[in-house]
């Protein structure tokens, strides 16, 4: 594993740490009947109220790309090889996303580019925060089935932005995947003796309402932690900002940053906040990430990450050097579970929804027949959907796959007000969209029939409010967007 490559691509299994507390309320009674209906009998009647798919055409060319229900329509839109309005040539990996509603049938979206490896930077390098890293963010407005589009990019310098999640003030926090880059530079200006010229790992708030060629530099916010981050989402009450970490071969967290001014009167979150992971009250290093008991709901804290990123000056004035790349991955996650945090297999999408934080781990759930047994601190199952409760502070296992044909893999997660969850699967043979109701029912939605291509990832899924369109991406080095409309109200996703 190099320098500029700190990711592993092993999947491994841990142990369960024990007991759950007894159900209780409806939040603990949704997710009872969630995991007791796998199987055959968690199959949503009707495929979710919209019935079977089918090949539909795009309308940009007719050629059948997705399959959907009957009645909905798409629309394909800027893919990879797209010459922006700023001149810049649209990049692969289209990733996360989401759309903010401006009115008159417009919707800005705020993409992220998850490209790895040093290289020259997306756009103008004197705008970059680190002019040899090539991902970062592109910014669309698009009409509501994206009959027209402008895009140009809004953030560059920036590696591996995977996910991350919208802000109630209109912006777009943007996550790196990745610790690559020098460990030690405190002043961030030293180019050291690396092909990156500052450290990456970070989180970057993007205004949505940015225009073209306004991007400045942006600014990593140290405190929310320099980890392989994948997603995060707000808690507008508290501020909080909650974000999952995506850590191939090691066990994954799951955490909060809490700011040191409420973002709302900051304008935005600000560094010098305190980290912390959660853990599972009186079970230290409770292990999350196996097959769990039906509902399974366990009492929660935080525990205090004192340095949040290497770096960091110590105590006694000096600065870590972390030369062992696994040491790097880790350097945050091991602190929290020093002091007892709970661990995860890949924490991925992340939503918050009416006073509850969905959060999907991908790998997570038992270990199938004829897999690799548990080993290296994480499970390797077909995935879990957890739902944190900010006011009982309890976490709860909403649905767990039993196999890959019901579930396999689910990466970025959205959320309908009336508790329907939307999955973008991520596996290696074929890619649903796929629905999970509040009564743990599943349902298919859409299928990748890209022709040759099945295996890409669906990413970024994300409605516009008041457009009733969903916007979603097709993730690999040829991406491509996609705004998908059509009789939601007659499924499970109008609730």
């Amino acid at each position: 594993m190099s320098i500029v490559d700190r990711r592993s691509f092993l999947k491994r299994g841990a142990a369960l740490g024990g007991g759950v507390l007894a159900l209780a309320g409806p939040m603990q009674a949704i997710a009872a009947r969630a995991v007791l209906a796998k199987g055959s009998s968690g199959i949503a009647a009707n495929n979710g109220g919209y019935g079977p798919l089918g090949p539909v055409g795009d309308h940009t060319d007719g050629i059948v790309r997705l399959h959907l229900p009957q009645g909905f329509q798409y629309r394909s839109f800027t893919p990879t090889g797209t010459v922006m309005d700023d001149g810049v040539v649209t990049p692969g990996r289209h990733d996360g996303m989401a759309a903010f509603h401006l009115g008159g049938g417009r919707v800005r979206l705020v993409r992220n580019q998850e490209i790895n490896n040093p290289g020259p930077t997306l756009g103008d390098p004197s705008r970059a925060y680190d002019p040899m890293a090539q991902g970062g963010t592109t910014t669309l407005e698009v009409s509501r089935h994206a009959e027209q589009v402008s895009s140009w990019v809004s953030i560059n310098g920036t590696q591996m932005n995977c996910a991350g999640g919208a802000t109630p003030w209109n912006t777009w926090i943007t996550a790196e995947e990745t610790v690559n880059g020098p460990d030690v530079t405190p002043d961030f200006t030293t180019v050291p003796n690396d092909p990156l010229h500052k450290p990456h790992g970070f989180i970057f708030e993007v205004p949505a309402n940015r225009n073209m060629n306004e991007y400045t530099p942006g600014k990593p916010i140290l405190s929310a932690g320099r980890f392989p981050h994948e997603a995060v989402d707000v808690d507008p009450v508290s501020g909080f900002l909650y974000e999952t970490e995506d850590n191939f071969g090691f066990p994954s967290g799951f955490y909060r940053y809490k700011p040191p001014v409420h973002p709302r009167r900051a304008g935005g979150y600000v560094d010098g906040g305190v980290l912390e992971m959660l853990a599972v009250s009186g079970q230290p290093n409770a292990d999350l990430s196996l097959g769990q008991p039906p509902g399974a709901t366990y009492p929660v804290e935080w525990v205090t990450i004192d340095e949040p990123y290497p770096g960091a000056p110590n105590g006694d004035g000096s600065f870590d050097t972390l030369t062992d790349q696994n040491v790097a991955l880790t350097f945050v996650g091991d602190q929290g579970r020093a002091k007892g945090g709970a661990i995860f297999s890949r924490l991925e999408g992340i939503f918050f929804n009416d006073g509850r934080i969905y959060l999907v781990s991908t790998q997570g759930g038992a270990t199938p027949p004829g897999f690799p047994g548990p080993s290296g601190g994480h499970g390797r199952g077909y995935g879990q959907v957890w739902v944190y409760d900010t006011a009982t502070e309890t976490i709860t296992l909403l649905f767990e796959s039993p196999s890959p044909e019901v579930l396999e893999l689910p990466d970025n997660v959205a959320v309908t007000p009336g508790g329907t969850v939307l999955l973008n699967e991520d596996g290696p043979v074929e890619n649903y969209l796929r629905g999970l109701t509040p009564a743990g029912e599943i349902f298919d939605f859409a299928r990748n029939a890209i022709a040759g291509r099945e295996a890409e990832e669906f990413a970024g899924s994300t409605w516009a409010q008041g457009t009733r369109t969903l916007f979603v991406n097709i993730q690999s080095g040829s991406a491509i967007s996609f705004a998908i409309w059509g009789p939601w109200g007659k499924g499970a996703f109008g609730s």
